[in-house]
């Protein structure tokens, strides 16, 4: 069976691994109070030299957003959301179990504009103090569905945010992909544009690990107590610094994320030749196709992916590729997805 389902189904970069043998019988504070801490939050700031960002590290996607909405916002504000957010459709509401009304708005090819937030602004300052207040825009990047937003529409963003006095906090559970996708900015950029964001190690070759980089200077003050409280605060700390070491000292983060896209494109770019509709063009390491129940029935067989979506009498599946995905995989899917494509074709002559 090739394995297309995720991008975090196998272990870790080789890198990482190297580190946690170094690091197996070394003596270290807990609760990030360590020196490999230390040395990883530096390593990110350096990447980012124009902010003043603190950094926290936590285990994974569900508990970064949760912790970060339940600090930055008060108990009557909401955050606004794509109807394909993370925090909308993945996450079993938790930020809403910490009491905050996400506002869920359609997407447009999986991304936030500003225009949507101005409308949802303006709609919830009607009735005003009998709805709940926005106070925060959550974007993913990439996002859900393997779109990547432009330098501009993140200006735009920022604009809006900045005129209606709202926090912009972007989800980078796959921002190596993003940063790597051939736009023009750098996470440089992506630090003066938000006021909160996460850097993903899960998805881009960790075993684990996000990076929660806040860069809004009223919301730094007591976040370690909202980690604790939240249960988000590793008492081995230094295990998630390293993750993040082992991504960044060499620079791992960005040929894994150009790595993975570079394989997608190739699946995506023959599925289109072999005559597979796509669902949505992707720009990262994504791949989402339209196939029918024949190809489904012997793709299933060979392939581990996820059906997303039923559509008509159609089936959205998604494959995706990581850190461990090689050349050879991507060609044996090839293969089988013509060799799906042909058996349909012979079924309906």
């Amino acid at each position: 069976m090739l394995f297309f389902k995720n991008d975090y189904g196998q272990g870790c970069i080789p890198e990482i691994l190297e580190l946690l043998e170094k690091a197996n019988h070394t003596d270290n504070n807990g609760y990030g109070q360590d020196n490999y801490t230390k040395k990883a939050v530096e390593m990110l700031r350096s990447k980012m030299p124009d902010t003043d960002t603190d950094i926290h590290f936590v285990i994974g996607g569900t508990i970064c957003n949760q912790t970060i909405f339940k600090h930055i916002l008060r108990p009557f504000e909401a955050v606004i959301s794509t109807d394909t957010g993370h925090i909308a459709t993945h996450e079993t509401g938790s930020v809403e179990a910490t009491g905050h009304k996400v506002i869920i708005i359609p997407n447009a090819a999986g991304k936030l504009t500003a225009a949507s937030v101005r409308k949802v602004f303006n709609d919830h300052m009607i009735q005003y103090e009998h709805m709940v207040y926005p106070k925060a825009v959550y974007i993913s990047n990439s996002t859900e569905l393997g779109t990547v937003y432009s330098r501009k529409e993140l200006e735009e963003l920022r604009t809006i945010c900045n005129e209606l006095n709202l926090y912009l906090v972007m989800d980078g559970a796959r921002l190596s992909s993003a940063l790597m996708s051939g736009v023009d900015y750098t996470l440089n950029d992506v630090a003066k544009w938000c006021d909160v964001f996460s850097i993903g190690g899960t998805k881009s070759g960790a075993l684990f690990g996000e990076a929660i980089c806040i860069t809004n200077p009223l919301l730094k003050p007591y976040f370690r107590f909202d980690l604790k409280q939240n249960g988000a605060m590793l008492a081995n700390g230094w295990l998630l610094a390293l993750q993040f070491i082992g991504l960044f000292e060499n620079n791992s983060f960005y040929t894994i994320g150009k790595k993975e896209n570079d394989l997608a494109q190739e699946i995506q770019d023959q599925a289109l030749e072999l005559g597979y509709p796509l669902f949505m063009r992707s720009e990262t390491n994504q791949i989402f196709l339209v196939i029918n129940k024949s190809e489904l029935e012997y793709l299933k067989e060979r392939v581990d992916f996820e059906i997303w979506d039923y559509w008509n009498d159609d089936i959205v599946v998604r494959f995706v590729t990581s850190f461990a995905t090689t050349h050879e995989e991507v060609e044996y899917l090839c293969v089988y997805l013509e060799e799906a494509k042909n058996l349909n074709k012979k079924e309906q002559e």
